[in-house]
């Protein structure tokens, strides 16, 4: 899959770009659910849905980024821990990059903490890896506030007070721990008004921001890869923009957008764009620097 080869290198002309995500929550994410109910039981599907997942890439030649939980890397056994498994997927062409350490609540972390599930993530999936970990996936996409974005959380300003941690602390502890890449998920107020008049969603085509000294790419697709999804793929190819796409691996057979049934003609419309000449399907390390407003 050349994951080290950036556009530029492999010659490609200008065209739509696609980054699919996997977030790898194990058991640490299901026992941090903030669903009714609290935790969950669903940890030990991560890891037969994920062998699943790498037939499929391999079977349609789409690489993908799988954001992992670092305590995941450690030695261990399932429902936590498969450290073989994520090796396997470093040998499969796929870009890891960490989803914090046991899935905390960004936004409810103090400076210290935040630094110390940064690093230690960091830590345990490169020496699982032995490769560099430069992307970071936040763990329930959160933080939205970021006040430069016109975005601003009332819940998380509420749940976690003072001290909480914005979009703008996170990526300012993300370039001071060594990363590079975050994929970010906040939505401006004018936007989000703009949905309630419209009774829809108004996505479009991302462009790469930089949020301190780090280049973010932020959602513009529900999770999934349903009808709505393949309707934002086509948007994008057609304005020659960057799609970004994301589900979980225990969610393959929910029977829910995440479903197998919805990925697999996804994969297959994206291998066609790619053999069309008119998509190329990259990871967050391989963005050019050309793409960063």
């Amino acid at each position: 899959m050349n994951q080290g080869q950036s556009l530029a290198e492999r010659g490609a002309a200008p065209r739509a770009q696609l980054l699919v995500f996997w977030d790898y929550d194990t058991q640490w994410g299901a026992d941090r659910s903030r669903l009714p109910g609290g935790a969950k039981a669903w940890g030990h599907l991560e890891f037969p849905c994920t062998d699943r997942l790498l037939e499929l890439h391999a079977e349609f030649a789409v690489p993908a980024c799988f954001a992992v939980v670092g305590s995941a890397a450690l030695p261990g056994r399932p429902p936590y821990h498969d450290p073989d498994q994520i090796r396997r997927i470093h040998a499969a062409g796929h870009e890891v990059a960490s989803h914090s350490h046991r899935h905390e609540w960004l936004p409810g972390l103090g400076r210290q903490e935040l630094a110390e599930t940064l690093r230690s993530s960091k830590q345990a999936i490169e020496d699982c890896i032995g490769a560099a970990v430069r992307a970071f996936v936040p763990p329930y996409n959160q933080p939205f506030d970021y006040v430069a974005g016109g975005s601003i959380s009332l819940g998380e300003r509420r749940e976690a007070g003072r001290t909480r941690t914005d979009l703008r602390r996170l990526c300012d502890a993300l370039a001071e721990s060594g990363y590079e890449f975050c994929r970010v998920a906040y939505r401006p107020m004018l936007q989000r008004l703009a949905e309630w008049r419209s009774g829809r969603r108004l996505d479009r085509p991302a462009r790469v921001e930089r949020i301190g000294s780090v280049n973010c790419l932020r959602l513009n697709s529900t999770g999934g890869f349903d009808a709505p999804v393949m309707a934002m793929l086509e948007q994008c190819v057609e304005a020659r923009g960057v799609m970004v796409a994301y589900g979980h691996p225990h969610s393959l057979h929910a029977g829910a957008s995440q479903d197998e049934r919805h990925l697999v003609p996804f994969l297959r419309r994206v291998q066609q764009l790619q053999r069309e000449q008119r998509l190329d399907t990259v990871l967050p390390t391989q963005l050019q620097p050309a793409m960063v407003s």
